[in-house]
């Protein structure tokens, strides 16, 4: 499989001063390029046990209804030429919207919901769709300079159909006010490829008076390639 090459600006620096943690995780050496052939993978229909209940739905995942804006997200998976990525592994998660997640390291002054996990999963279809409900993420602080607050955002991990597909990045929703803001968000120097990590509102997929719907198409490397979120 022959990929083309990403536009210059689409993928974040690895070292990003304003994003401070880059300066101590960042590589400093230069890539090496592995030119050993890689096969491509067939899509082949997911093992029953890799899905479980209400993997697609957050907001079922507890006793009772957690608190929060309920949404529903949909979109395409599509490779650079606009070809589904069949039944392909989806991963999402999240912080619950008072914008903490449900992690020994969030430790920050906001409560944890009893009745929202914050992590689902789910394969793409024949048209590369999936569909997932949740809570719209809060926006919250992450100490990495003075009054840094990330804006609400959902977490995306993508396997595609090989290696080169490997795509973890972050949906964003319209309008933020904390775009200009957030050092992840504005380590991407493209202009055009920062707004291919904004979701789309749409009326069509907002289900009656139950909940809001949000698309978000990714495209897995080549042209028009979502950027990684870093």
């Amino acid at each position: 499989m022959k990929f083309d090459t990403i536009a210059a600006g689409v993928y974040p620096e690895l070292v990003y001063p304003p994003y401070k943690s880059t300066l101590k995780r960042g590589p400093l050496q230069p890539a090496l390029r592995i030119n050993a052939p890689v096969p491509v993978g067939e899509n082949i229909a997911p093992s029953p046990r890799i899905l479980l209940p209400f993997d697609t739905d957050l907001t079922a995942q507890g006793d009772g209804a957690p608190l929060g804006e309920k949404i529903v997200v949909t979109g395409r998976v599509v490779d650079e030429d606009g070809k589904p990525v069949r039944n392909s592994l989806l991963e999402v998660w999240q912080c619950n919207a008072a914008g903490r997640y449900r992690h020994k390291k969030d430790q920050h002054d906001a409560p944890l919901d009893p009745n929202f996990n914050g992590w689902g999963k789910m394969m793409t279809d024949d048209e590369g769709r999936y569909r997932f409900v949740t809570i719209k993420p809060g926006p919250y602080p992450w100490g990495n300079h003075h009054k840094a607050w990330r804006p609400a955002h959902i977490h995306f991990s993508l396997f595609g159909n090989v290696y080169a597909q490997r795509l973890v990045t972050q949906m964003y929703f319209p309008s933020d006010p904390l775009f200009d803001y957030d050092p992840i968000f504005q380590s991407i120097p493209d202009l055009a490829a920062r707004q291919r990590l904004i979701s789309r509102f749409s009326l069509e997929e907002t289900v009656s008076d139950q909940m809001l719907g949000y698309e978000f198409d990714i495209v897995l490397r080549g042209r028009n390639a979502t950027p990684m979120g870093i």
